[in-house]
């Protein structure tokens, strides 16, 4: 595994972490504790040192079995956990002072804590990017002592750059993978300047890139893969990316021709690592295995420029039209 700066945090990431919505979001199945502990054994033991959570995966259950593994463990792993969505309605009014350290001290219990790594405004609308009393209260928690850092989950590139006028934001989450490549154009020079950790979401676009899925496959109903394509639970970008089904799945076509069929995982979140703006990206797992697949990604040797811009060439041709412009 190797590791990189998580921009003013400081702290040492590796470069292929865990996101743990797989393991208590919407995913079509219940949460399971036993194998949620193994998948984050798993990811340790491989050297995965940074954990992405949130306080609505499974009601707070996934922070709370994150948390036990960790205090189980001898290895220092840093926990992130985000906040917001529980909002309802979820409006920028509801980003107060109130509710930001309701949250806080709840996502405190949850995890057994006296202070949280990294606490993020998860995915909040984008009129609290120009609310900077929010930042404020932000800024307030860590000086409690409550939250060591502090950071945002965007939607967009445009909620992005505003978030990094803040000083006190060090990290930016954002969906960035094969299937949307808009943020290294603008957002990542600039968070780069501005010394901004960024982490790489939904890397295999929900799992179609994976390749492991066709036009038969069926998600179930408790699947976001099922209920949220046109984003009617909360933004369609984060389910596959925002590319329609179909579109993707002829876009996976040729991405299988490029990287090879079998090795599609590895070269897809490797293709997100050649971007040396990225401080870690955070797959998500469903079985141990796909986490011991997911970090063999970190020990690939470098891309050639000619399979980059091969892959630029397949966005561009059955991806760019759909979402370059929306996100």
């Amino acid at each position: 595994m190797k590791y990189r700066t998580l921009g003013k945090t400081g702290w040492k990431v590796s470069e292929v972490s865990l996101g743990a919505w797989q393991i208590g979001g919407k995913w079509g199945s219940d949460f399971d504790a036993s194998l949620a502990e193994r998948i984050i054994h798993k990811a340790i033991d491989s050297g995965v040192n940074f954990i992405d959570t949130a306080d609505v995966y499974s009601g707070g259950l996934s922070e709370n079995i994150v948390a036990k593994v960790v205090k189980s463990r001898t290895e220092r792993v840093i926990v992130a956990t985000k906040i917001g969505r529980r909002l309802h309605p979820h409006t920028a009014e509801g980003y107060n002072r109130e509710n930001l350290t309701r949250f806080v001290e709840e996502a405190l219990q949850n995890m057994n804590r006296d202070a949280i790594d990294l606490v993020q405004l998860h995915c909040p609308p984008s009129a609290v990017y120009d609310h900077a009393e929010v930042f404020g209260v932000m800024d307030d928690l860590r000086a409690q002592g409550k939250i060591r850092q502090y950071g945002v989950s965007v939607e967009t590139v445009d909620e992005a750059l505003k978030a990094i006028e803040y000083p006190g934001v060090a990290t930016v989450q954002i969906i960035f993978n094969l299937m949307r490549l808009k943020p290294a154009e603008v957002f990542f020079p600039a968070a780069k300047n501005a010394n901004v950790g960024i982490i790489a979401r939904v890397p295999l676009a929900s799992g179609l890139l994976t390749g492991k899925f066709s036009a038969e496959t069926v998600f179930g109903e408790e699947d976001h893969r099922h209920f949220n394509r046109e984003g009617e639970a909360f933004d369609k970008g984060e389910t596959f990316s925002g590319v329609p089904y179909a579109q993707g799945l002829r876009a996976v076509k040729e991405y299988k021709r490029l990287f090879g069929e079998d090795f599609l995982v590895q070269h897809a979140l490797q293709w997100i690592l050649m971007h040396e703006a990225i401080s870690c990206v955070i797959p998500g797992a469903s079985s141990p295995e796909h986490v011991a697949s997911n970090v063999q990604a970190s020990a690939l040797p470098a891309l050639p420029e000619m399979a980059m811009r091969d892959a630029q060439a397949v966005y561009d041709k059955f991806v760019r039209p759909s979402v370059h412009d929306l996100w």
